[in-house]
């Protein structure tokens, strides 16, 4: 049954479109999140294997919210990892094992490139979709990210 709130059959696809691509962003982050944790090493292991493991547990909730909220608009979840791959901007770098500085470098700019989609996001669902509640959400998303990157890069400082 299609949500009746409010919002065009056209919005809602547009949203959930929205919504998918940065479902799709946050589950790469979140998989360089568990590969750093997993294969951080050097003087502070122990504090950014913890650090790594705060930021890919607060992105599990994240990604969960997002998940829930595409169902809300009446839309089904993507969920392979090929359907992930297909619409991140994120760039990977399989069988790459960066040192402890590179591994921060890397996690901040995937942050802040996530921080600049999701704030142009914002916009196109408070004013072209009509759709408030998923621009209230991204906004809640967008300064997660934004602690995030904050976090990182007080290591580079």
């Amino acid at each position: 049954m299609k949500p009746q709130i409010g919002i065009t059959d056209d919005h809602l696809k547009k949203s959930i479109a929205i919504l998918s691509s940065i479902l799709a962003n946050e589950m790469t982050l979140y998989i360089k999140l568990r590969k750093f944790h997993w294969n951080v090493s050097g003087e502070s292991f122990m504090e950014l294997h913890k650090l790594f493991e705060g930021q890919y547990r607060q992105l599990e909730e994240s990604i969960d919210e997002i998940a829930e909220r595409v169902s809300k608009l009446g839309g089904k979840t993507i969920g392979t990892m090929k359907e992930f791959s297909d619409l991140t901007i994120l760039k990977e770098s399989p069988h790459q094992y960066p040192a402890q500085k590179d591994m921060i470098k890397e996690l901040l700019q995937d942050h802040e490139t996530l921080i600049v989609h999701i704030r142009k996001d914002i916009d196109l669902s408070a004013q072209e979709n009509k759709d408030a509640g998923t621009a209230d959400f991204l906004t809640g998303l967008m300064e997660l990210h934004e602690t995030m990157s904050w976090t990182l890069r007080r290591y580079l400082d």
